[in-house]
């Protein structure tokens, strides 16, 4: 199975799967897309409505990686429920903390 984040020399590119109005703010393991492409599973407790639930994504994400909500940003996806993130921190630090937060989750 690939995996659902690159690595950078500066940061790391993450791509998510979003369900809002999931009623809870979590990850759920990883999936892979038809076309072979690994995504984060993550549901966030917000709406999808004026950005609400992407700010809740990445105000959940930053915080279970232990990272300031600054350093998480939406490259793409403002309105799908595939988005590409970009996590601006030390990449080898995110990529642990990445592995052991799905992990932790069934797939």
């Amino acid at each position: 199975m690939s995996s659902p984040w690159r690595q950078a020399t500066d940061h790391v590119r993450l791509a998510i799967r979003l369900t809002p109005n999931g009623g809870r703010d979590a990850v759920d393991g990883i999936e892979t897309d038809a076309n072979g492409e690994a995504r984060l599973k993550m549901r966030v407790s917000a709406v999808p409505e004026k950005g609400k639930a992407n700010k809740a994504m990445i105000a959940a994400l930053a915080k279970m990686l232990g990272v300031p909500k600054s350093s998480v940003t939406l490259v793409s996806g403002d309105t799908a429920r595939q988005k590409i993130l970009r996590i601006d921190h030390d990449p080898e630090d995110i990529v642990q903390r990445l592995e052991a937060l799905a992990a932790s989750r069934p797939d």
